[in-house]
């Protein structure tokens, strides 16, 4: 059974899903609720409050599942999803990554932090220019595709200031990336100035992000350096010499 209300919020749609859900609930329910909302011209955030397991879903109801997120999906702007069932909500979290959108899952009877979450501001980008060419950038959070728009004029500004620059990237708040968009829109920006970077540090403080600065000297050559959180201050050092 799917059970759809409007939020609080305009553009805030609120489902509730309990077994058993059919292609019926998906066709009669939820579909023409967001037909009604995408037709209002609306981005849709949403709330899931999931009753149900895997095995609670029919074979139309997956059909229809996935031909709703490839229909709809530029128009949903987030997705806060709360369940019981563990392997639901590891198989949600480890797909999120490859949604267009931010998805975020949330504990049993969190609804009120879920919709909070949908409304919030997410990750930031901070930029400092350091002088003689340096220009510090820090990664907070979890990351959209919205927040490089953003400051993607105070960087291109940078760069018209500078022709050859050096980097220091911080990176010890960083969590990722909330859907595809938010990491297309990072490379995207890697690419369009990379060939006026002469050199690059990175300071970070888990195991994997030492290997983004093998990611950089493939792109720049061999001018760069990892650095642990605590080297903050040695990194700044190097990248602001000469």
């Amino acid at each position: 059974m799917i059970e759809v209300k409007s939020g609080t919020q305009d553009n805030l749609l609120e489902v509730r899903m309990s077994a058993p859900i059919t292609d019926k609930d998906y066709k009669d329910v939820l579909m023409p609720a967001l037909d009604a909302a995408l037709a209002r011209g609306e981005t849709i955030r949403m709330l899931v409050v999931l009753k149900a397991g895997l095995a609670d879903f029919t074979l139309g109801a997956f059909w229809d599942d996935a031909r709703m997120g490839m229909g709809a999906w530029r128009g949903f702007e987030r997705i806060a999803i709360v369940t019981a069932d563990g392997f639901m909500a590891r198989t949600i979290r480890a797909f999120s990554i490859l949604m267009p959108c931010p998805v975020s899952v949330f504990e049993p009877y969190s609804e009120d932090e879920a919709r909070l979450w949908l409304f919030e501001s997410l990750g930031a980008i901070h930029q400092e220019d350091l002088g003689n060419g340096a220009l510090h950038i820090s990664l907070l959070g979890k990351i959209e595709a919205g927040v490089y728009a953003k400051e993607t004029e105070d960087l291109n500004a940078f760069v018209r200031k500078n022709e050859h620059f050096r980097l220091l990237l911080d990176i010890r708040r960083f969590d990722g990336w909330q859907g595809l968009g938010g990491m297309a829109s990072h490379f995207r920006v890697v690419r369009d100035h990379v060939g006026q970077l002469d050199k690059a540090a990175v300071v970070g403080d888990k195991g994997w992000q030492g290997m983004v600065v093998q990611v950089v000297k493939r792109l720049i050559g061999t001018e760069a350096r990892y650095f642990e959180n605590n080297e903050f201050d040695a990194a700044k050092a190097w990248i602001t010499s000469d």
